[in-house]
């Protein structure tokens, strides 16, 4: 690999610091804690510019501006005693080795998306590792591969491709300004997953630094480890620098509608529907289907708007045929389309307006943040009218606009990918996954409660038409209420199986068995991080 501060030989010699085996005691200053960094660092002196400690005057702005769920980010939040923000490999080793020699807790973050706060949150004294500047991309479009740095986004990736091809792209999610590194770990998807996968699919090599130190790839970490790295979730097995991908040809046209409806315009019957065809509709074709409430009814009364917020991959010709022969009752017509570029569709699902320049992919802070809870569920039987009835009057109950629910839909690749592929188990048999949402921007976190509360009681109510047995969830959805470890000591295959069988199903246990060879102490860890077997 070519990339700067990538080469394993480069990082041949800070290996041997980490040779020794390691004994984890309370930290006494913070001076030792940012020698210890320095001793094991290439370039020491640059390590000390890269720690803050509360003491630094940007040590606030630094923590807070990739925490996207507003609910954390208040005074009592708990902080971590230093952020490091490495500049190589050699860096992130020192954190490991040096975190490990002081007993703190050391949480990673890519872009800071964790639904619960797991990458920049924990209850013990910890130390956020902050892959901000881990952000090198390399393309090689005549191969179709990159190599892409965990610290890097989406948007990123995705404008980097198309400096190289407008006919290239890659299969992973709709928010530009979330980080691979934990998107990758937990699967990822966007509008190509019915196409090409997951983000997690299209991975073909990685680097990763284990609980010992060592920088590993493909070859050196054995299969069970690339394996359990592919979407088994961030935090547990190591720090993933690097993951190498596959870039995936587009059309150099692509086609995108959205089209709204209300309870008024047949809603109820169209979202019914959707469910009967959207996972049988050609790879080509993304329908996905957005639901809210909001006061467009008659007379400014409550209703239901559905969105169906679609990609084709081809023009709008072919697309008129496909829509009109398997999903007439939409009623698309050319009017409601529009053709453009594929990387100016990723524009378009960001939710930017047309005509944006395609920069703004580049732009890492978003602008969009919230308060907000949300949860995740799987369906394998399309929900009757009754069903969705039901689940309009409880939407009615919860603030206008606070409460949405984003359907996606299955089948095409996702069908044919066996469960034990990689960790990620939701395949065959998925009509579509729901994203549950509550999100609000007024009342702060004096009103979380009553959100909260509504959501927890939504997602009861669905319990009845969902999948059972485990009732499936995406582990990157991450949602604390379903099950967690203990944040000090143990934690038994039982308690995490509780959560774990849920996200991964029967390959949970592959995973436990994984983390019990490459990380028997615990190390990474967190509140839903897969333990060893003697935790």
């Amino acid at each position: 690999m070519k990339m700067a501060n990538f080469t394993l030989h480069h990082l041949l010699p800070c290996l041997l610091f980490f040779a020794a085996p390691l004994v984890a005691f309370a930290a006494s200053t913070p001076d030792d804690f940012l020698q210890c960094l320095s001793l094991h660092s290439v370039n020491a002196f640059a390590i000390s510019k890269l720690v803050y400690t509360p003491m630094n005057s940007s040590y606030s702005s630094v923590l807070d501006i990739t925490i996207q769920n507003l609910r954390f980010l208040t005074p009592f939040a708990p902080k971590p005693i230093y952020i490091v923000t490495p500049l190589n490999v050699s860096h992130v080793q020192a954190a490991i080795l040096c975190s490990r020699r002081y007993g703190l807790q050391m949480r990673t973050r890519s872009g800071g998306h964790d639904y619960e706060g797991l990458s920049y949150l924990s209850e013990v004294p910890f130390v956020i590792l902050d892959m901000v500047n881990f952000r090198l991309i390399s393309v090689d479009a005549e191969d179709k591969t990159a190599w892409v740095q965990s610290g890097a986004t989406a948007g990123e990736l995705y404008y980097r491709i198309a400096e190289k091809s407008k006919t290239l792209g890659f299969p992973a999610g709709l928010c530009p300004t979330v980080g691979v590194g934990g998107h990758f770990s937990g699967g990822g998807y966007g509008t190509l997953l019915r196409k090409y996968g997951l983000a997690a699919d299209n991975v073909i090599d990685a680097q990763l630094v284990d609980a010992q130190g060592r920088l590993l790839d493909r070859e050196s970490m054995g299969e069970d480890l690339f394996w359990a790295i592919r979407g088994g979730g961030g935090g547990s097995f190591g720090v993933v620098v690097s993951w190498k991908v596959k870039v995936v040809p587009v059309p150099s046209i692509v086609t995108v509608f959205t089209i709204l409806r209300t309870l008024e315009q047949n809603a109820t019957k169209l979202v019914h529907q959707w469910q009967l065809v959207a996972n049988k509709l050609p790879n080509d074709l993304f329908i996905r289907l957005i639901l809210q409430s909001n006061n467009s009814g008659p007379n400014g009364t409550r209703t239901m708007q559905a969105s169906f917020n679609t990609l084709y991959l081809g023009g709008v010709d072919s697309l008129l045929e496909v829509t009109r022969s398997s999903f007439p009752e939409l009623n698309v017509t050319r009017q409601d389309c529009t053709e453009m570029s594929w990387i100016e569709s990723a524009v378009y699902f960001a939710g930017f307006p047309r005509g944006t320049p395609l920069e703004i992919l580049l732009n890492r802070s978003s602008n969009t943040k919230t308060f907000f809870k949300n949860k995740s569920d799987y369906v394998r039987e399309s929900i009757p009218e009754s069903g969705l009835e039901g689940m309009w009057e409880r939407f009615f109950e919860e603030d206008e606009g606070v409460a949405q629910m984003i359907w996606n839909p299955y089948g095409g690749k996702m069908a044919e990918i066996p469960e034990s592929a990689i960790p990620f188990p939701h395949r065959a048999g998925v009509l579509y996954k729901i994203q549950h949402i509550t999100a609000w921007t007024t009342g702060g976190n004096e009103v979380a409660p009553k959100h909260v509360s509504w959501i927890r009681s939504f997602y009861s109510y669905m319990a009845q038409y969902v999948s059972k047995s485990p009732r499936e969830a995406y582990i990157n959805y991450r949602d604390l209420d379903i099950g967690m470890n203990n944040v000090i000591g143990s934690t038994s295959y039982k308690q995490a199986s509780v959560w774990g069988k849920k996200y991964f199903k029967k390959n949970f246990d592959r995973l436990v068995r994984v983390k019990t060879v490459v990380d028997p102490e615990n190390f990474f860890r967190h509140e839903q991080s897969i333990p060893p077997f003697s935790s």
